[in-house]
């Protein structure tokens, strides 16, 4: 018996989506505007997915391993680590919105 392979499916990566620097813009903008710290850090862990994370640890200067551990959903980055991989990834946080009076 013989299998063929081509018709094999395989879980969605969104990954492969925000590949390209526009999409992945235009993603992060979507999760940081909605304002859940867990969702922004698994967003740009999915950012940096697509961008490689042994290089992307590399520029920011930190381990895979931690970047990895830092980026998942279990994970809760200081925000001086989020700043440090967006910049390594090309971006930056700007901005702030008010959206109700003090």
């Amino acid at each position: 018996m013989t299998i063929n392979l081509d018709h094999v499916s395989r879980p969605y990566d969104i990954a492969e989506l925000v590949a390209d620097p526009e999409v992945a813009q235009g993603f992060l903008d979507e999760i940081i505007a909605g304002g859940d710290p867990q969702e922004i850090a698994e967003a740009i862990g999915i950012v940096a997915r697509a961008q490689g994370m042994t290089t992307l640890a590399k520029e920011a200067g930190m381990s895979r391993e931690s970047l990895y551990r830092a980026l998942s959903a279990n994970g809760n980055p200081t925000l001086s680590t989020l700043l440090v991989v967006l910049k390594a990834m090309g971006f930056k946080l700007s901005g702030v919105e008010r959206i109700s009076p003090a």
